[in-house]
């Protein structure tokens, strides 16, 4: 072991001592930052969304809960159709959600079809339905078989 030239103390060569850590030159010991959507309990992120609803000008002032409970209901959006296309999804015997399953999971259900009525989804398809006076009569057991008019 040799001595550094610094301390004159035996140690490892080429490292150095430990220094206080401060952050950004400050002089403040560093602290640990929970970002808002932590401390919501969120996976969304509140940052982002309180500086998009600042530059979006939908208001002159943003209170500091508006992006949280922003982010909270969108993040409940999101989770909602994200179940309902994965049971769309494992019906139709697929491990991967296609927008045909999105689709299909906001148009069999009530209040997320009238909420999103007026969106298009690009490759989602059509429910299927067919109309009822389409499907062919069913016959009944007593009549004639023959005929194909009754008179």
């Amino acid at each position: 072991m040799s001595e550094t030239p610094t301390t004159g103390k035996k140690g490892v060569a080429g490292k150095k001592p430990k220094a206080t850590t401060t952050t950004g030159g400050r002089g403040k010991k560093s602290t640990n930052s929970t970002s808002r959507s932590f401390r919501a309990g969120l996976q969304f992120p509140v940052g982002r969304i309180h500086r998009q609803l600042r530059e979006g000008r939908y208001a002159a002032r943003i209170g500091a809960g508006a992006p949280v409970y922003l982010a909270a209901v969108l993040e409940y959006l999101a989770a909602e159709i994200l179940e309902l296309a994965g049971n769309a999804s494992r019906d139709n015997k697929k491990v991967r959600i296609v927008p045909r399953h999105i689709q299909l999971a906001i148009r069999n259900d009530e209040e997320l079809n009238k909420l999103l009525s007026d969106v298009t989804i690009a490759s989602g398809g059509v429910i299927p339905n067919i109309h009822s006076v389409l499907l062919p009569k069913k016959s009944s057991k007593g009549g004639k078989e023959g005929g194909s008019q009754e008179f």
